[in-house]
């Protein structure tokens, strides 16, 4: 956070913000409810729009005139501007992620949030309704995962002599370009997962390495980034550089998220 700028929202008020989408989310799940295509043919259905519309007015309270970039407002050309490109400070929220999974009723989608400054996730919350798990970190304040067990801090840990292990996406996987990317790379297991729950299994040192090597928006990724991050992990480019955030309409590029060294 550089001079002069407002104070960076508590940690704890994004998780409450996430909790209670959450639990708009899981009310939704737990019935019947219709799927509709948006102009991309990608799903989209109530819990999606509900707790989008839960989220956003909390975070322009909590943080007024901190711009907020969310999934379904973009999708309906009514995103916020971000003023300065990747150096301003705003939200990215996808309040359902991995809709496929939520209609598989296979219970791996989240509920994101994440606060950019200067292009980098500095602050992200990622919540499993139906999981019952929470994860949340800040850059330089570490990470934690909450579940029935309590709160405890997680941190990535070194791969293991026998191997990596390799967690790829459930519904998005290209099979042959993550094969030819792990050539030659020594794997033990490979797991699939839904949504942003592949970035925080790195968080929690029960994974190793994220190759994605297919399209993904930034609101999809930023809040596990961020929580992979305030682990100790990181998320790059094909070349080695660290992704950012803030680029013209929001795209990623292919990239590699890795837990330890």
């Amino acid at each position: 956070m550089r001079a002069g700028e407002p104070r960076r929202p508590g940690l704890d008020e994004v998780v409450a913000i996430v909790r209670a989408a959450s639990a708009v989310v899981a009310s939704v799940y737990g019935r019947d409810f219709a799927v509709h295509a948006k102009a991309d043919d990608s799903p989209v259905t109530e819990a999606d729009e509900r707790a989008e519309a839960l989220i956003v007015p909390a975070l322009r309270a909590l943080a007024p005139g901190v711009p907020v970039v969310a999934e379904e407002m973009a999708a309906r050309g009514e995103m916020d501007a971000i003023d300065g490109g990747a150096a301003a400070r705003f939200w990215l929220v996808d309040p359902l992620d991995g809709t496929k999974e939520f209609i598989a009723r296979n219970g791996e989608f989240t509920v994101n949030v994440a606060l950019v400054e200067q292009g980098a996730p500095v602050l992200g919350v990622v919540a499993a309704p139906a999981l019952g798990r929470v994860y949340a970190g800040v850059a330089g304040q570490g990470a934690w995962v909450e579940d029935d067990a309590g709160r405890r801090a997680i941190a990535v840990r070194a791969p293991p002599d026998e191997g990596a292990t390799v967690v790829a996406s459930r519904s998005h996987a290209d099979v042959a370009a993550l094969e030819a990317f792990l050539a030659g790379k020594r794997v033990a297991r490979r797991v699939d997962a839904g949504s942003s729950l592949k970035l925080c299994l790195l968080a929690a040192g029960q994974a190793d390495l994220y190759p994605r090597l297919g399209r993904t928006m930034e609101w999809d990724i930023a809040a596990g980034h961020a929580v992979l991050a305030a682990a100790g992990g990181s998320v790059c480019t094909l070349d080695g550089q660290p992704l950012r955030y803030g680029k013209p309409g929001f795209q990623n590029p292919h990239f590699v998220a890795r837990g330890g060294a």
